[in-house]
């Protein structure tokens, strides 16, 4: 995903309207829609807190596994998300401090909830995560505070990309959804002409469906930080620093 950066979406776009953010969800009294906003915020925090573990805690990496996939069995089962208080941090800041907690305790304890004690968490390449660990390792770029932000960034980024994909693919636009994948997320993106070759379409449609599939990631992707965010403010100051929009 090297050349889908943040800097490629940069221009202003519009906010989405305020909502009931997964963050709000996470503490609803109704059980059915405090999992799904526990499970959808475990797929954007598992490779973060994998990192975290890894590097700050120094664990190998199956130990970082097993520790990232109980500290999420530990937050289910205490109910964790919900005690989050958006006037005393981030809810990314929150996250991170209680997973210290939950190593630290559970490293003194020498105990470990193997590969999650059973529980059904989203799939995670944990050798992807690995190899960009050594990536970042080897560029004098370790600082785990650092790693944490990065990780979470992909983490955001992968989400709205399989947004897109699921609406696209229902919307019947898959040949606009080919388009962003080739260009917009290779490493060496062929030209307009030439996509418009291999789609049998002028090179006038390639620049304006590129436009507007970018447009609606944009979007996608500040729907995806309004949801990860305790509070508005949280959100505009999120969403500046990663796509470096204006607020309106």
């Amino acid at each position: 995903m090297t050349s889908l950066g943040a800097k490629s979406y940069s221009r202003r776009v519009s906010f989405p309207a305020t909502h009931l953010s997964l963050v709000r969800r996470v503490r609803s009294n109704d059980a059915d829609t405090r999992a799904r906003a526990q499970d959808a915020l475990a797929a954007v925090y598992w490779a973060p807190i994998y990192a975290h573990v890894r590097l700050t805690h120094r664990q190998e990496p199956a130990d970082a596994e097993d520790l990232t996939q109980g500290f999420f069995v530990d937050a289910l089962r205490r109910d964790l998300f919900a005690r989050y208080d958006p006037e005393r941090a981030r809810f990314r800041t929150f996250v991170r401090r209680c997973v210290d907690s939950y190593v630290v305790n559970a490293l003194q304890a020498e105990r470990r909830l193997k590969r999650g004690g059973g529980a059904s968490f989203v799939p995670i390449d944990v050798a992807d995560i690995e190899t960009r660990l050594t990536i970042e390792r080897d560029d004098d770029a370790s600082d785990p505070d650092v790693l944490f932000h990065r990780e979470w960034v992909r983490s955001v980024l992968v989400a709205a990309i399989a947004t897109l994909h699921d609406r696209y693919q229902a919307a019947g636009r898959g040949v606009h959804l080919a388009l962003f994948e080739r260009y917009d997320m290779s490493d060496e993106p062929p030209t307009y002409a030439e996509l418009a070759a291999e789609h049998g379409i002028p090179a006038t449609q390639v620049t304006n469906w590129l436009a507007a599939t970018r447009r609606d990631f944009r979007v996608i992707v500040l729907e995806t930080l309004r949801d990860l965010s305790g509070t508005d403010d949280e959100f505009r100051e999120e969403a500046r620093a990663l796509l470096g929009s204006a607020v309106p």
